[in-house]
């Protein structure tokens, strides 16, 4: 929910870009541990001082406590948001499967998402083919569809850190070429896809803002 708030610079500020999968992670993480921010929505071409005073490397998102404390990477944020309120335990607290979703992260980030990221732009990477970095991806893709042939979300049942960590990644790789994903023999993360880019909490990271630079005032982005 996002509504002009009079109080806040009390708040924790949110450097994001609504299209980056690492920005959506974030969003995510803050709406479904239900932290309330100052959202700053930026282009990318247009990076703000501030944000560069407070990250240098210049990636988003940034997330500024209300201590002066910085937090730039997106499953740390997740991470904090969670540590403050978990009502759906998406943690795992007390189960033997948070290694697993770790493990199911740290795989998608480190190996995953380089080859989405040559399958997406193979153009600047002429050394293969959009086909040959496509099924580089795959390899995850299948991982994922047999987690999910045997529960709806890939730990359990129920959606834990690993599935909104993941997806906005996924649903990335999907769009590249979707008449080729859609119809592709991975109906179970197709089926899980969808469920999530369909879910509240979805469109609720997903709305659209005017960027900071061109409006300054402030925004309440999470938890009303």
């Amino acid at each position: 929910m996002s509504t002009q708030l009079n109080q806040s610079t009390q708040l924790p500020i949110l450097y994001s870009f609504r299209r980056c999968p690492y920005a959506m992670r974030a969003r995510l993480g803050l709406l479904l541990g239900q932290q309330s921010v100052q959202l700053r929505e930026i282009i990318l071409k247009h990076k703000p001082q501030p944000m560069l005073d407070a990250s240098p490397k210049g990636t988003v998102p940034v997330l500024i406590l209300a201590n002066g404390q910085v937090i730039d990477e997106s499953l740390d944020i997740m991470l904090w948001s969670l540590s403050q309120s978990d009502p759906n335990n998406l943690l795992l607290a007390g189960s033997a499967k948070q290694e697993l979703a770790q493990a199911l992260i740290a795989t998608n980030d480190q190996q995953f998402k380089p080859w989405l990221d040559k399958y997406k732009y193979a153009d600047r990477h002429p050394e293969h083919d959009e086909q040959y970095y496509r099924q580089q991806g795959e390899t995850f893709i299948a991982q994922l569809e047999a987690l999910l042939g045997k529960h709806d979300n890939l730990l359990s049942e129920h959606a834990s850190i690993a599935d909104f960590a993941i997806f906005p990644f996924i649903r990335q790789f999907a769009h590249v070429d979707r008449d080729w994903f859609f119809q592709a023999n991975y109906p179970q993360v197709q089926r899980w896809l969808t469920g999530h880019i369909n879910s509240e909490v979805f469109t609720q990271a997903m709305k659209k803002y005017l960027q900071w630079l061109d409006d300054p005032s402030p925004i309440t982005f999470g938890a009303s």
